[in-house]
């Protein structure tokens, strides 16, 4: 296989077949009536998937029959039904934004900025005041340079000036998702995600805008400075402690490049005719270009007007720019110009606007933030767009504030709005991602506001910003009881989707209200949340064994079997990590028995499942091999016999956990045959449940396990795929564990003529 060359799923599903066969392309063509060509571009990946017809002609050639066939055609379909523009829509989160088509007079600086980059790429910061033209200069230039730039341009809106800019933790995920690393397999820490990103990136030409930087902390993890490659940032802040940087400090535009600016606006024609008012509304808007932008665009708007009233207006010192002369802070007066401009319909939707807690927002919050109708909020929005007051994001629909603006917005509300408004949006996100997040417990059933669980998925990963850093609100202001509910609510959607959020802050916040509710149930019950989120997220085993503890004597205390029981399992579990074998054995056993006891309380899907399987493992660790495979065994007949009480994808997580389960107990016993049909079973459910750290462990587990049965190319298919699907640090372990594996493996007889 090329180097550049990714194999489809199905493609190394249907090589498999193939050398599990002992057949050559060639022979499977003639057998199948597909051309060699063909299967080549099948097996390469070129080709995601075949048609159903050609997959059932496959299935027949290469005899398979029963599950096999059934999944063989199931991947087939999948791979047809694969969306491109899936990946191009996650990507689109860090698309280089469109180019401002009015820039005017800054020629001398892209003059500028195109030496540096000539001097061999690297990270060029661009800093000045606020309403400079950083960014918009930044944009052009990007566009400009495209084409030097191959292998992609990416940007993220740092958020430098929020109360809580974008952390780098946060900007990395956004980078690493763009990049097609699964959400699954993004790293838990900000160093894993940084290193990941290099490790991506290296060799490989791309252009990385990071706009509005906050400080130099936040942009070293973000940094891509390999050769070719060019990171451009904008910052109000001169970064002077940013190590390997260049720097353009950005001035305000000359008096021809201003007018320019303006003319470009407004026309060339307006500009002719009053040359001397043109040339005086300039200089009192500071030269700056976001200034004159919305200047320029409140004349645009109102061509019965000459610049000589516009500049008649500014001259009085109650009504000018005065930001453009003194300072940020006097920047206000631009920008109320521009709000004066608008209809007050959509003045109102701006002031309301600023209460949405995260940086983006769609249809839906201005809706709720608003009260008017769909259509007319449409109308709305676009006026704000047109007034520079907001900005439209990469994703449809869905619009942004600058920074400043957003502060010029929070200020018209505190003086225009009763602060109850406030309350609107935060109740909204609190209770719908509650909602959303309840669709994902074991018995859910697909009703509410959503049409399906799929649905419901959705509103949570678009919205995921701002129902975050709604919950953060929440707790600032005591709405204990929503935060508190909330946190709970998540507990089952958070599985499988361990890198996404921030679930230790996210269930700490819960526990933390649930404490001042006096609530010591829910506060036990959260504190469990939080020791899994230690664990599972942070890697800190230590922390989570204190907070199951924790959990443990406030759950004695008031009698709570169900979460004495589930505090139980989990200590059975990371005791077991932190090397307290006996203590651990003991917790699983008696999470399992009170698992049992409770079993009206507690019933199968909703923790029977994992104390059992706990328990099983820990038999298994103390070699008690026939119990631990009587119990996993028993929870695989449960799962199949229960099947319908639960949806698809948390039954396919329980049954490949349980599988992989019996493979370890088969694999202890040198069943390693036995054991590795368990793993293959295991990873491939892993694989169709989007699983990808599962997948990888199944992976590993099978190929040492068709190495010790001799299997030696099963092995090395299994190990190698390990490997590449392990492609970031914090699978670093497991990558190392399978090339380790790869190495035990003997040289092939081609292998071995080599050397």
């Amino acid at each position: 296989m090329e180097a550049n060359e990714t194999r489809s799923v199905f493609g190394k599903l249907l090589l498999e077949h193939r050398r599990a066969a002992g057949w050559t392309q060639a022979r499977l063509a003639e057998a199948s009536g597909i051309s060699v060509r063909a299967l080549r571009e099948l097996e390469r990946g070129r080709a995601r998937a075949a048609q159903r017809r050609s997959a059932e002609v496959l299935a027949d050639a290469l005899g398979l029959t029963g599950r096999d066939r059934e999944f063989f055609l199931t991947v087939a379909e999948q791979g047809r039904r694969r969306n491109p523009a899936l990946a191009a829509q996650v990507a689109a989160t860090c698309a280089l934004p469109a180019p401002t088509a009015d820039l005017s007079g800054r020629e001398n600086e892209l003059d500028q900025l195109s030496a540096k980059v000539a001097e061999g790429g690297g990270v060029v910061a661009i800093v000045g005041q606020a309403g400079v033209g950083k960014t918009a200069l930044a944009v052009t230039a990007a566009d400009l340079w495209r084409a030097e730039f191959p292998d992609g341009g990416y940007a993220v809106d740092l958020r430098g000036m929020d109360e809580e800019p974008l952390s780098a933790r946060a900007a990395l995920d956004r980078l690493l998702r763009a990049l097609d690393v699964a959400p699954g397999q993004v790293p838990a820490s900000e160093a894993e995600r940084s290193a990941l990103l290099r490790m991506l990136l290296e060799g490989r030409k791309v252009l990385l805008l990071l706009d509005n930087a906050a400080d130099e902390a936040q942009i070293r993890p973000l940094l891509v400075a390999g050769p070719g490659s060019l990171t451009l940032i904008t910052c109000r802040r001169t970064l002077a402690g940013l190590e390997g940087a260049r720097w353009l400090g950005l001035e305000p535009l000359s008096d021809d490049g201003a007018t320019g600016l303006l003319a470009k606006i407004v026309g060339a024609d307006r500009i002719r005719a009053e040359p001397a008012a043109a040339r005086e509304l300039v200089e009192l808007c500071g030269f700056l270009p976001l200034a004159v932008r919305i200047a320029g665009n409140r004349l645009a708007t109102r061509p019965q007007w000459s610049l000589a009233q516009l500049a008649d207006r500014l001259r009085d010192e109650s009504t000018r720019l005065r930001a453009l002369a003194a300072g940020d802070l006097q920047l206000r007066s631009a920008f109320d110009l521009s709000y004066r401009a608008v209809s007050a319909e959509a003045r109102r939707l701006f002031r309301r606007l600023a209460t949405v807690p995260g940086a983006d927002f769609g249809l839906e919050l201005a809706i709720v933030v608003s009260g008017a109708a769909s259509a007319d909020v449409r109308d709305h929005l676009d006026e704000l767009v047109d007034a520079s007051l907001l900005q439209t994001t990469a994703e449809p629909e869905r619009h942004q504030f600058h920074d400043l603006i957003r502060l010029f917005a929070e200020e018209r509300f505190e003086a225009e709005e009763d602060p109850a408004a406030r309350d609107i949006v935060l109740g909204h996100l609190l209770d719908k991602a509650a909602e959303a997040a309840r669709l994902f417990y074991p018995k859910a059933s697909d009703t509410g506001r959503f049409g399906s669980r799929d649905e419901a998925a959705r509103w949570l990963d678009v919205e995921g910003e701002n129902w975050v850093a709604a919950h953060r609100l929440g707790a600032r202001k005591g709405r204990h009881r929503e935060v508190r509910d909330l946190a709970i609510a998540l507990h089952w959607y958070s599985d499988g989707r361990s890198a996404q959020r921030p679930w230790w802050e996210i269930f700490s916040l819960g526990a933390a209200a649930a404490s001042a509710l006096g609530d010591a149930g829910a506060e036990a019950k959260l504190l469990n949340f939080v020791g899994w989120a230690a664990s599972v997220c942070l890697g800190d085993d230590e922390s989570a064994v204190a907070e199951h503890r924790r959990a443990l004597d406030i759950a004695v205390r008031i009698g709570d079997q169900v979460e004495r029981t589930w505090a139980c399992i989990y200590l059975g579990g990371v005791l077991r990590s932190t090397g307290q074998a006996e203590e651990a054995f003991e917790f699983a056993k008696r999470g399992y028995e009170l698992a049992h006891e409770l079993a009206h309380e507690l019933p199968f899907w909703d923790g029977q499942t994992t104390a059992r399987n706990m328990y099983g493992r820990a038999l298994l660790n103390a070699g008690r091999h026939a119990e631990a495979l009587a119990v996993h065994r028993a929870v695989l007949s449960d799962a199949e016999r229960l099947a319908g009480d639960t949806y698809p994808d948390f039954h396919r997580l329980l049954k490949t956990l349980t599988l992989r389960a019996i493979g370890d107990v088969l694999a202890d016993l040198a069943e390693w045959r036995e054991a590795a049909g368990q793993y293959r079973t295991s990873r491939w459910l892993a694989w169709e449940g989007g699983f990808g750290g599962l997948e990888v462990l199944s992976a590993i587990r099978e190929g040492r396990a068709w190495r010790e049965a001799g299997a030696f190319d099963e092995a090395r298919e299994c190990l190698t795929l390990a490997v590449e699907l392990s492609p970031g640090p914090s699978f670093g372990a497991w990558r190392e564990q399978a090339s380790a594996e790869l190495a035990l493996l003997p040289f092939g007889p081609t292998e071995r003529e080599g050397r």
